[in-house]
C-alpha cells in the first residue's frame, strides 16, 4: 500500500538552529531604537547547515505578543496596536533567495518610523520570518511519506528614544491548595520591554526551616498582565509559611518583592 504523503511546516522561533532542515538564523532577536522620520537597521545571518539540500528561502513579516502565561501568539502583520511590521523593509536580493549547502547570507532589515508617528507608544514588535519554499521529502515514524518545510521567526523589537522607564509591579499572590501551587500575578507598567528572574523562596513559621523553589525567568511587553505558576514541592511539611517572591528585571534598582502567607494542610 502506498503511503499517504503530507506537508508540514515546522515552525521554528527564539531559537538559532532548525536542525530537521538544517536553516540556521542568528540573532534570534534584532533590537532597533529610532523616532519619527528616521531608520535604524540590523542584520540577522541565515545559515543552510544541510549537507546536502539546496534551501530557496523567502522573508516576510508578521505580529506576535505574549499572552497572560508568557507563551508567543502569532498574528497577521499589521494586525496589533503595537505593531511595527509596517515599518520594516527588506531589500529585493534579500527578499528572495537561495543557499547552497554550507552557504550563510547576511540580510539586512530596516526599520523607517513615519514622519506621522505621535511617539505613543513607545515600544513596538514584529516577526521576521524566514520561510523554506522548496519542501523537503522525508519518511514519518509510520512510514508515510511527508515534505518537510521550515519557517523560521526572529523577533523584532523597536524603541523610540524616549527616556526608558522599566516598571514591574506585583498585582497579586494567591496560594492554590488543589493544585499544590502558587499563583503569582504581575504587571508591565514601564514604557519598554522587561525580562528578568523571579526567585520564590518559602519560610516555615514553627521550624523557621527555608525552602528554596526553581527560579522562573520571564519575558514581558508594556502593558503586559502575567500570571506566573509556581508549583510546590510534593513532599512540603504541612503547617504555617510565608512565601517571599523577588522578581529581578535589571539592576539593583529594578527589583520588586511581594509576600504571601499560607497553611500548607
Amino acid at each position: 500500500m502506498k503511503a499517504t504523503a503530507f506537508f508540514l511546516i515546522a515552525l521554528c522561533w527564539c531559537s538559532n538552529v532548525c536542525a530537521q532542515t538544517g536553516v540556521s538564523v542568528s540573532p534570534p532577536r534584532l533590537y532597533f531604537e529610532s523616532d519619527a522620520g528616521k531608520s535604524s537597521r540590523q542584520k540577522v545571518t541565515v545559515t543552510n547547515v544541510s549537507a546536502t539540500h539546496v534551501m530557496n528561502l523567502a522573508v516576510s513579516t508578521g505580529d506576535w505578543r505574549y499572552n497572560e502565561m508568557g507563551e508567543n501568539m502569532m498574528f497577521p502583520a499589521d494586525s496589533l496596536e503595537t505593531s511595527c511590521a509596517g515599518w520594516v523593509s527588506i531589500s529585493k536580493a534579500d527578499s528572495y533567495f537561495s543557499l547552497k549547502p554550507g552557504e550563510n547570507k547576511e540580510v539586512e532589515v530596516n526599520i523607517t518610523v513615519p514622519n506621522t508617528f505621535s511617539g505613543d507608544p513607545a515600544a513596538h514588535t514584529a516577526m521576521l520570518y524566514v520561510t523554506q519554499m522548496n519542501p523537503v521529502d522525508d519518511v514519518d515514524s509510520k512510514g508515510a511519506n511527508i515534505k518537510v518545510s521550515v519557517r523560521s521567526g526572529i523577533k523584532l523589537f523597536h524603541r523610540t528614544n524616549e527616556i526608558k522607564k522599566r516598571k514591574l509591579e506585583i498585582e497579586n499572590i494567591l496560594f492554590d491548595k488543589k493544585n499544590n501551587r502558587m499563583e503569582l500575578y504581575f504587571s508591565n507598567n514601564g514604557n519598554i520591554w522587561a525580562d528578568g528572574i523571579v526567585y520564590p523562596e518559602l519560610f516555615n513559621a514553627a521550624t523557621g526551616k527555608k525552602t528554596v523553589l526553581d527560579h522562573i525567568v520571564f519575558y514581558t511587553m508594556p502593558a503586559d498582565k502575567r500570571k506566573m505558576l509556581i508549583a510546590l514541592p510534593d513532599n512540603l511539611e504541612k503547617g504555617k509559611y510565608t512565601a517571599n517572591i523577588l522578581i529581578d528585571y535589571g539592576d539593583e534598582n529594578t527589583i520588586e518583592m511581594g509576600e504571601l502567607s499560607f497553611t500548607n494542610e
